[in-house]
């Protein structure tokens, strides 16, 4: 039986998830109905992708019966309310990141998705691309020794993008990218919380984050430097540096197709689009879309490639760095 997915949120990353999923096999993939809070957007999307349901609010979505996960892909801020209103309904979801804007949120969505015996994975896509399971393999296997340092940067010209500038959109470069290069770290570190954090930031005049730069010092002298920002582009890789050698993860560190392995270059072609995409190697989606699956036809309640206890880590090492740097959402104070 195909996995049939209800898409929340008719945008940019629902399109692209929609074309990542025609790379898949249908017999095991199928998009069964696109919500959104307009019914002329909804059916305009369901007509560009061949989904053969439409609804104009996320109710309806909720109460389907013949839908076995919801992809939610609207924007963050609205991730806690519309991700609740899925889980109570008792369907599983795959909640885009960041999961939502602060650990109240994320802790709240856990303990639903638990009260209701559902299926809840933050969709950190990178943690199923074959060059991150790879470099989890080569990390238990100890191919660079003994890991010292762990570094991962990400830039992107965003400044021009209402929702990375906006504070009521939930913008900033921690939320949107940086939390890229810090699941990245704890990928490394196997979800273990560092011992210290320090960052440091310049914050645009909005009061969100355009560049910051985190320090964590882990157990065992181990070290890693996380660096991003929306206000230019950075070589986007991440390294590992162990005693015995190296793994890099060229750029675009966040769905990468190119792994060095003490200078050994190893190439993970992706699919080619069927429609243009709006972000980069989109169809990448897909390998977050078939982990869902394998996890539901197990019966999981969630992903061991990004468990739920790692989003909330990942979320509480995010306050604590917009603390430092002095970032507030009105989130923070309800």
């Amino acid at each position: 039986m195909a996995t049939r997915w209800g898409l929340c949120g008719a945008g940019k990353i629902s399109h692209d998830f929609s074309v990542a999923m025609k790379t898949l096999p249908p017999g095991d993939h199928q998009i069964a109905v696109i919500a959104s809070r307009s019914l002329e957007r909804a059916k305009e999307f369901a007509k560009n992708h061949g989904i053969p349901k439409a609804y104009g609010s996320y109710e309806e979505l909720a109460n389907d019966p013949n839908i076995d996960v919801v992809y939610l892909g609207v924007l963050h801020t609205e991730h806690w309310r519309v991700g609740l209103l899925f889980l109570k309904a008792g369907k599983n979801v795959l909640c885009e990141k960041p999961f939502a804007i602060n650990s109240r949120e994320v802790k709240d969505l856990v303990a639903a998705a638990r009260m209701n015996n559902v299926f809840l994975m933050e969709a950190i896509w990178s943690r199923c691309f074959p060059v991150h399971i790879e470099v989890r393999r080569l990390l238990a296997e100890e191919a660079v020794g003994e890991v010292k340092l762990v570094k991962a940067y990400f830039g992107s010209p965003q400044l021009h993008i209402p929702r990375s500038v906006e504070k009521e959109l939930g913008g900033g470069a921690l939320l949107d990218i940086g939390v890229y290069c810090l699941q990245f770290v704890l990928m490394v570190f196997n979800g273990e919380r560092p011992e210290s954090i320090q960052a440091t930031g310049v914050l645009l005049d909005s009061g969100v984050d355009e560049s910051t730069v985190v320090v964590m010092k882990f157990s065992g002298n181990r070290m890693a430097v996380c660096a991003f920002t929306i206000g230019t582009r950075l070589q986007n890789d991440a390294v590992i540096s162990g005693t015995k050698g190296t793994i890099k993860v060229l750029g675009p560190m966040h769905c990468p197709t190119t792994l060095v392995v003490n200078e050994k270059e190893m190439e993970y072609p992706l699919p080619e689009p069927s429609l243009p995409l709006n972000f980069t190697n989109s169809t990448g989606l897909r390998y977050e879309a078939e982990e869902v699956r394998q996890c539901l036809l197990k019966g999981l309640k969630e992903s061991p490639r990004m468990p739920l206890a790692e989003s909330v880590l990942l979320t509480n090492i995010m306050d604590e760095i917009r603390k430092q740097i002095g970032v507030a959402f009105n989130q923070d104070s309800q």
